[in-house]
């Protein structure tokens, strides 16, 4: 999946604004960072992501859930109240930020799939759509959306800019007894050659500070959030 050598970072929990700086915040920061950098990360609060170009008084009608949180990617609406979230971040210097967004949307969810193959639990990439009410992410599914038994269980949302490309995903882990730390190591697993190959990412100051100026000027004003 990942030719070279990546970062790993696990970032625990945080409530929804400063999940979406902290992926902006790397995006910006890929050209220092010269390599993918895989983040896993939870919620603190119950709450709702929705895509950039999305209109917030559609949303408000179709989820009880608050906060509501303006993504900067696209894509629908996603319950955050028991999903596994993940953001994966790729420099311009890397081959997979040169290919199409659809082929870097089937490797996100191949990639996926291997996962849980390793944790037995089988799944495929959809062949072709089912629709559901409009905006709402998870309640049918796209092509190449990941399926489990019929059911999308893994979706994804994309921004490319010349900094880097950056692809925010949800799993909505199928009903089972699963282990969240087990499938994050599977995808580390699966994505390079063997999991020495990630490296412990801790973001520097100045990544840091910029999160918490996205936080403060962005994702956490409402002016930002309903802008559309």
């Amino acid at each position: 999946m990942l030719t070279d050598s990546a970062w790993r970072l696990d970032s625990g929990s945080a409530d929804s604004a400063q999940n979406m700086a902290l992926d902006e915040a790397l995006l910006e920061a890929m050209p220092r960072l010269g390599k993918p950098v895989l983040r896993f990360y939870g919620w603190t609060e119950r709450a709702a992501s929705f895509g950039y170009f999305q209109k917030y008084s559609e949303i408000e009608r179709l989820t009880l859930l608050r906060p509501l949180v303006r993504r900067p990617t696209g894509g629908g609406l996603v319950a955050h109240d028991a999903d596994w979230t993940y953001s994966l971040l790729l420099p311009t210097c890397h081959e997979w930020y040169a290919v199409t967004a659809t082929e870097s949307y089937v490797r996100v969810h191949a990639w996926i799939k291997a996962a849980f193959a390793r944790l037995n639990v089988p799944t495929e990439l959809a062949s072709c759509c089912r629709k559901s009410r409009p905006g709402q992410c998870f309640l049918g599914h796209e092509k190449f959306d990941l399926l489990w038994n019929g059911q999308k269980i893994a979706g994804a949302a994309q921004r490319r800019t010349r900094s880097g490309l950056l692809i925010q995903g949800s799993v909505q882990p199928p009903a089972l007894s699963l282990d969240r730390h087990q499938w994050q190591e599977g995808m580390c697993n699966v994505g390079g050659q063997n999991g020495d190959q990630w490296q412990p990412f801790d973001p520097d100051p100045a990544l840091l500070a910029r999160a918490r100026e996205l936080v403060g000027k962005r994702y956490s004003q409402a002016s930002y959030n309903r802008k559309r």
